[in-house]
Parts: C-alpha cells; structure tokens; sequence
C-alpha cells in the first residue's frame, strides 16, 4: 500500500474528496489509518503536481465516522489487473 493523500470532505454526489502529491491509477482500492476499505478511486482532476481524487465509497464504509474524521491519511493499493484473453483463430475455408 502507497500513501495517498489526506480526505477532504464527502461531495454532495456521496463521494469523498481528497487531495494527493501523486497520480493514483483509477480503480485503485482506498485504505484509511486502520486498514478498513473505505471505496475505490473513480476520478482524479485538477492540477497535476497536486490532484483530487474523488473517491466511491462502499457501502459498508462508515459515512458518519469518515464525515468526522476529515484530513485523516488514506493510502491506496493498485487496481487489480485483468487477465488479458487470447483469442482463438478461426480455420480459414478455401474457396
């Protein structure tokens, strides 16, 4: 896990804001002090030395207690990858 940057506030959309010193890949799973999940990243906007990040919280994620606890520390894993499928080849038929 990689530090990420300090929470913000909870956006009238129902995602939380937060600002980073890096660009953090979207879909990256958001940790906060205690190694709860709180959401994934869905957007990054802004300037590009120091972004926001909107982040979609789950829904087992404790909106009243990440309300209170704005300017806390979150970090970030990498998104898992999709497993790349290769596609079969279809036998040619001569004419």
């Amino acid at each position: 896990m990689k530090f990420l940057g300090n929470s913000l506030h909870i956006a009238n959309s129902g995602k939380l804001i937060a600002r980073s010193n890096k660009t953090p890949s979207p879909g990256g799973i958001v940790f906060d002090n205690n190694k709860n999940k709180i959401g994934k990243v869905s957007y990054v906007f802004g300037p590009t030395k120091k972004p926001y990040i909107s982040i979609r919280l789950f829904k087992t994620a404790n909106k009243d207690k990440i309300e209170k606890s704005y300017g806390e520390k979150l970090f970030v894993s990498k998104p898992k990858s999709k497993k790349s499928r290769k596609r079969r080849m279809r036998p040619r038929h001569k004419k």
